[in-house]
């Protein structure tokens, strides 16, 4: 049992919820050079698609996945893009993580080729905006993503805690 906090081992573990795959192209990373801290590099988003209970939708081309590849070998990245909702509504998406695995196969990854994804560490924090009052609940919960990352796109799962 936790110390020191009110209720610790009283309130249940989340349970995470799915709530959609995306499958998002990209494009040739585009590679900035060496800056404090790491290895700049810029991968734009050039569209995909969203699917999962109730909510499918496009991912618009434009937004781009800013990543910082760290001398230990742990890439963070931040990916920013839009998602236009089947019903038309749109969503701003702002996915923070990190990625990692054994220097040889990161060094594939970077290479642009394919590293079995069970090999691969690549865990995301999404957060969504949007100014749909059907999607408001997505302003209040917290997401999780399980990341794959393949030649020409990445693939995600989300899930809500």
């Amino acid at each position: 049992m936790a110390q020191g906090l009110p209720g610790a081992g009283d309130d249940p573990l989340p349970t995470p919820r799915f709530v959609a795959a995306l499958r998002v192209q990209v494009a040739v990373p585009i590679m900035v050079g060496p800056v404090a801290g790491g290895e700049r590099r810029i991968v734009p988003i050039l569209g995909g698609t969203l699917s999962g209970p109730g909510l499918e939708g496009e991912i618009l081309p434009g937004g781009a996945d800013v990543q910082l590849i760290r001398p230990d070998g742990v890439t963070e990245v931040e990916a920013r893009y839009a998602i236009r909702l089947a019903d038309g509504a749109l969503l701003y998406v702002n996915n923070r993580g990190l990625r990692h695995a054994a220097p040889e196969d990161m060094a594939r990854l970077l290479r642009g080729e394919f590293v079995p994804p069970e090999r691969v560490y690549f865990r995301t924090t999404p957060a969504f905006e949007t100014p749909s009052p059907a999607l408001a609940w997505m302003h209040r919960t917290l997401f999780t993503g399980l990341g794959e990352r393949f030649p020409d796109e990445v693939r995600l799962r989300v899930f809500a805690l």
